[in-house]
């Protein structure tokens, strides 16, 4: 830059450039250009490059956290609906889960709107009934072993978390019947029930991403090629010949 400085400041150097050339930097600014020198300030939360990046996801992961948290109380702690359920002096919170995660401590010492409390209970698909009508009322069985000791009893729960899929192909593994009775009951669920009914079904899924794949092409919404076959009988051909089948 020092050499620069000195070549440009040579007015021999200067003397012998063609007509027109850098007169530009000759010619004195209008006053107008001073403002545009602030302009710097603007991007400097991208100069940060790594920082700038993790402060903006930081950011959207607190909207996020927030907007779940006011989805809580609104639906939760809010009106007085939910006081005939859970009580005013707390709410109960449904997490369908199996046990290797204990959500009750992430709710420990937890109050909505800083003054009504989260009463946890977990419990598994496996361990659940419910009855509900069409009136509202609704009731929740559950039967958990804790401890070595079966525990039986009935709750309304306010608001409930499914962590555990509805569907399976193990034995006595299907419980969308409970899905329904949730959705039935008019329960409010963090992921929709709706969601929850239509991924039991990974098909219909398949589906649904099959037709934004022809709505938005492969560039954009690459897809793997699948096949569907309604039943197994579909899946293989056999060609009759004289002798045997091939």
């Amino acid at each position: 830059m020092n050499y620069l400085r000195r070549r440009l400041s040579d007015s021999n150097f200067m003397a012998n450039l063609p007509n027109g050339y850098m007169t530009d930097l000759q010619r004195p600014q209008p006053a107008s250009s001073a403002a545009p020198v602030a302009s710097p300030a603007a991007p400097s939360p991208g100069s940060s490059g790594g920082g700038g990046f993790f402060s903006s996801l930081s950011n959207a992961v607190k909207q996020t956290t927030a907007a779940a948290a006011a989805t809580f109380s609104e639906q939760v702690g809010g009106g007085s609906g939910g006081a005939g359920r859970g009580g005013a002096a707390a709410r109960v919170l449904l997490v369908i889960d199996e046990p290797h995660t204990d959500w009750a401590k992430y709710f420990k010492g937890k109050k909505i709107h800083g003054e009504i409390d989260i009463k946890v209970e977990q419990a598994e698909f496996s361990d659940l009934n419910l009855v509900a009508h069409a009136n509202g009322g609704f009731s929740v069985d559950m039967e958990v072993l804790r401890n070595g000791v079966k525990v039986v009893r009935s709750l309304k729960p306010d608001f409930v978390l499914i962590r555990q899929h509805a569907f399976s192909m193990a034995r006595n593994g299907d419980y969308r019947s409970l899905v329904i009775g949730l959705q039935y009951a008019g329960i409010p669920s963090i992921n929709s029930l709706h969601s929850v009914y239509n991924f039991c079904d990974k098909p219909w899924v398949f589906a649904q991403m099959v037709r934004l794949h022809k709505k938005l092409g492969t560039e954009e919404f690459p897809l793997i090629n699948q096949t569907f076959y309604p039943n197994h009988k579909e899946m293989v051909s056999l060609g009759e010949g004289s002798g045997h089948c091939y």
